[in-house]
C-alpha cells in the first residue's frame, strides 16, 4: 500500500513538473529565461525556509559535513530548470516533458545497474531496456 500512494504522490509531482514547464516558457519568454529560473528559485527558497521551521527534525549542521559531491546536486535543478524554460516554447510542453522523461530514465536505469550514488542495484533486463525504447519511440512520435 505505501508503494501504491508513493506512486501517486510521484505521478502528482510530475504532473506539476509540466504545469511548471508551461509556467515557465512565457514567463522566460516575458522576463528572460534566468530571471524566470531565478523567480522559480528564490519562491521555492522562501516555501522551503518557511516549511523547515515546522519541521520535526532538522539537521543542517550535518548537511555540510556531508562529502562535497552529495551537494552538487544543488547545480542540476537550476541547469533542469534554465533547460526546460528555454525549451518549452521551442518545443512544447508534451515534447520537453518526454525528451526529459528519456533522459530521467536513461539516467535513471544506469545509476541502479552499478548501484551508483549508494542506490540499490537494480540491473538493467530486457524490460526495462524495452521500456526505455518505447520512450524514445514516444518521443520520436511525438515530436
Amino acid at each position: 500500500m505505501k508503494q501504491i500512494f508513493t506512486l501517486i504522490i510521484v505521478f502528482a509531482a510530475g504532473m506539476g513538473l509540466s504545469v511548471e514547464a508551461g509556467l515557465l516558457g512565457p514567463l522566460g519568454e516575458t522576463v528572460g529565461h534566468m530571471s524566470a529560473t531565478l523567480c522559480i528559485f528564490l519562491v521555492g527558497g522562501l516555501l522551503l525556509s518557511l516549511a523547515l521551521i515546522f519541521a520535526p527534525t532538522r539537521a543542517l549542521p550535518q548537511l555540510f559535513s556531508q562529502p562535497r559531491w552529495m551537494l552538487t546536486g544543488g547545480v542540476l535543478g537550476p541547469v533542469y530548470v534554465v533547460i526546460i524554460t528555454t525549451a518549452t516554447p521551442i518545443l512544447g510542453v508534451g515534447t520537453t516533458m518526454v525528451a526529459i522523461l528519456f533522459g530521467q530514465i536513461a539516467t535513471g536505469l544506469l545509476l541502479d545497474h552499478f548501484g551508483a550514488f549508494g542506490v540499490p542495484r537494480q540491473r538493467v533486463d530486457r524490460y526495462r531496456t524495452g521500456a526505455l525504447f518505447l520512450i524514445a519511440i514516444a518521443l520520436f512520435l511525438i515530436h
